[in-house]
């Protein structure tokens, strides 16, 4: 039988009790390096199975996954290179240090550069959010956190990327308002994000970063944005997603956790919805952690096509660990999708073409009780996967490949 998780351990979180494997996690995650931790977590989360002829491949694969860690692109931009220091920065955490992080990002050349921020805390009013400009990366410090000021407004940023090209975002932290903001109304206070991308924006990437705590999502990606690329963040305790993907093309996702989603609808780890009358396309999600979201893992929604999940874990999230409406062209491939509240994965109406296999699941629907069996490799669908896989409505082109199963 596979062991259940540990559930002793019990964090209380705005009058909201987060159990399962959560200070563990935390600890880990604020401790090292987000691929260190990645390793150190898929290889705990291998299932040891006695008697099970894939569960040590299954450790190699995830051994290799993350020795093989993705090398985000390095954007275009000159070679200047400025600090926030210099711009009068306190870093304090008592100081407003918005203006001088910005007129350090403005004093850069026509051919960009670097600002680098060292370590300390930044507050910053998120009513005037810092803005990079195009051509230019922001390095923060490891040990740098931009700290909003508290707000009663349902709509402000940390950071507001407008279509701007060529921008790298590398380092540090960021930490919203929620225990502190002044609600208006919970239900519409949502939109206060930790970065926003949006305004056609291209070619940016976001790396080696912490975003946690923020009203809204901790990372919004859309407005036609393209060539965005994710990679080596953890995205935790946000209020509605960890990241948000509406209309936009071209996104990739990697080496990444979105995780401990709570507070105000969808509450997910990633949420792929377009706008109204929009869409977005090519979505590539590999070797991430979608962990303990208050609903799912993952929702694939609407006008939603070519999205592929590469070799990811999908667990402990209290209902669904991966769902699909209304959207086309999905692939999922090498994921370990387990101990989630509710179905490992469901098809939902309107869901046309989908690839899944090689996937491994297990002990889904867990609200119900874990579930022992022997393990087993299938193809195709039937009842006795049901907790795994299910397909509801009206479906189209749907293959389930030969999936591991224990």
């Amino acid at each position: 039988m596979i062991p259940a998780p540990n559930r002793h351990v019990a964090l209380t979180f705005q009058g909201s009790t987060l159990k399962d494997n959560q200070l563990v996690n935390t600890v880990l995650s604020a401790a090292m390096p987000r691929r260190q931790f990645l390793r150190n977590s898929m290889m705990l989360a291998v299932p040891m199975v006695a008697g099970s002829a894939f569960a040590g491949a299954t450790m190699s694969g995830a051994l290799a996954a993350t020795a093989m860690a993705y090398v985000p692109p390095t954007r275009a931009r000159g070679s200047t290179v400025v600090s926030v220091k210099t711009f009068g920065a306190a870093g304090d955490g008592i100081r407003d240090d918005t203006a001088s992080i910005q007129a350090a990002i403005n004093a850069l050349p026509s051919t960009g550069g670097t600002v680098s921020i060292p370590a300390g805390t930044y507050l910053i009013d998120t009513l005037k959010p810092i803005r990079p400009r195009s051509l230019m990366m922001l390095q923060m410090d490891p040990n740098a956190i931009l700290k909003a000021k508290t707000t009663s407004v349902s709509r402000a940023y940390i950071m507001y990327l407008t279509n701007v090209s060529d921008v790298e975002i590398a380092g540090g932290q960021l930490v919203g308002e929620r225990d502190t903001h002044r609600y208006m109304t919970t239900s519409t206070d949502e939109w206060n994000m930790g970065i926003q991308i949006k305004g056609a924006s291209k070619r940016v990437t976001v790396r080696d970063l912490h975003v946690s705590k923020c009203t809204g999502d901790g990372v919004c990606i859309g407005g036609g944005s393209s060539d965005i690329v994710v990679a080596n963040i953890v995205s935790t305790l946000n209020r509605r997603q960890g990241l948000s993907i509406t209309n936009c093309s071209n996104i990739k996702i990697y080496d990444s956790e979105f995780s401990y989603t709570q507070g105000t609808s969808p509450e997910c780890g990633i949420d792929i919805e377009p706008d109204a009358g929009y869409t977005c396309s090519n979505i590539w999600i590999e070797n991430c952690r979608l962990n303990n979201n208050k609903k799912y893992g993952i929702n694939i929604w609407k006008n939603a096509s070519a999205v592929t999940l590469n070799k990811n874990t999908i667990e402990y999230n209290k209902s669904l660990g991966a769902s699909t409406y209304g959207c086309s062209n999905i692939t999922l491939t090498g994921n370990t999708i387990r101990w989630n509240g509710a179905t490992g994965v469901v098809f939902n109406d309107g869901t046309n073409g989908v690839k899944h296999s090689g996937n491994l699941s297990y002990c889904n629907y867990a609200n119900l009780g874990a579930k022992t069996r022997t393990p087993f490799v299938l193809s195709g669908w039937t009842s006795k996967i049901e907790r795994d896989i299910l397909r509801r409505g009206t479906y189209t082109n749907v293959q389930i490949g030969s999936n591991n199963y224990q």
